[in-house]
Formats: structure tokens, sequence, C-alpha cells
């Protein structure tokens, strides 16, 4: 009995290894991919840290966004535009660290708001993933304005730009929570 219980604990590690390396490569494609936006080209990066907040829960959720920071800071060509900007721990202490930090958070707080037992609505999941998301922005923009001087328009440079790009990937995945959540007790039965 205690045998079957081993081989039960190694395959649920194994499945959860399996989605957290999955998560990731799905983070770097998303980093990779620029879709054309106004006024400037948008990843999808931000969607898919919510989305794995959401879709794993805050500590896979987590764990996911940190094995991807951590193939970033080894110098793996994960990051939105590593190879032409340096690598490794070169790239990550650049303009956007604070911005990767703040995935970290992101995802966490997307997975411990939207897959609560309470109640949740179209409205409710929209304003937590506003909240989710706004720490990315608020780590960028500390990190960003300590780096370049706080003389400089820090929220015109690392926030404005993208703000439109922001709701209408909020807006997208509140649209998509409930295939969201059953992708949840899907992955973790």
């Amino acid at each position: 009995m205690e045998a079957i219980s081993k081989t039960s604990k190694v395959g649920k590690f194994i499945k959860l290894a399996l989605i957290i390396v999955a998560g990731s490569i799905l983070l770097t494609i998303s980093a990779k991919i620029k879709i054309p936006f106004y006024p400037v080209p948008m990843t999808m990066q931000t969607f898919v840290v919510l989305f794995l907040g959401m879709a794993l829960g805050p500590k896979v959720g987590l764990a996911t966004v940190a094995l991807y920071l951590i193939e970033g800071i080894l110098g793996f060509p994960v990051f939105a535009n590593s190879p032409e900007k340096g690598i490794g721990l070169i790239y990550f202490t650049g303009p956007t660290m604070g911005y990767l930090f703040g995935f970290l958070v992101a995802a966490f707080l997307a997975g411990l708001l939207t897959t609560s037992k309470n109640k949740n609505n179209y409205l409710s999941i929209f304003f937590k993933l506003l909240f989710s998301v706004s720490f990315i922005y608020v780590l960028g923009l500390l990190w960003l304005g300590a780096l370049i001087g706080w003389d400089k328009p820090i929220f015109k440079l690392g926030a404005q730009p993208f703000l439109l790009a922001e709701l209408f990937k909020l807006t997208l995945l509140t649209a998509l929570y409930p295939w969201i959540t059953k992708i949840n007790l899907k992955l973790f039965r």
C-alpha cells in the first residue's frame, strides 16, 4: 500500500512539473509574438500571466512565472527582445525588471482572487484582474523611475502606451473566465 502511495505522489509531482514547464513555455511564446496595436505593438505576456494565475491557481501560477524568470536570468532567450538586447541577468536587471517582478505578484493575485469560493460575476472578475495587473505597472514604474530618474516622464514612458491594450486583454480574460475555471478543475482533480 505504501508503494502505491509513493507512486501516486511521484505521478502528481511529475504532472505538476509538466504543467509548470508548459506554462513557462506559453509565457515565453507570449513574449515573442508582437501584435500590431495602437499606439505600440503589444505582446500577450500580461494576458498569459493573469491566465496562468486563473487557470493554475495562486501557487502553481506563481511557480510557473518564477520558472520563467529563472530561465531568463540563466540566459535562456525567454524575455521579449532578449536576444537583441542582451540575455540573462543583464537583461533582467534592465528597464523591465520591475515589470517582471510584477508578473509574480499579478499571477499570484489573479489566482487567489479569481479561484476563490466567492460568487464571481463578470464585473467582479474584471476588477480583480485589474487590481492584479496593476502590480505589474506599479512595480515596473517604480523600478523604471529608480533606473532612469524621476525627472523623466515615467508614466508616459512605462504605462500610458500600454493601457488600451491592457483593457482589451482584461476584457478578453473576463469573457473567457468560465472556460478558464474549467481548465483549473480539469488539471487539478
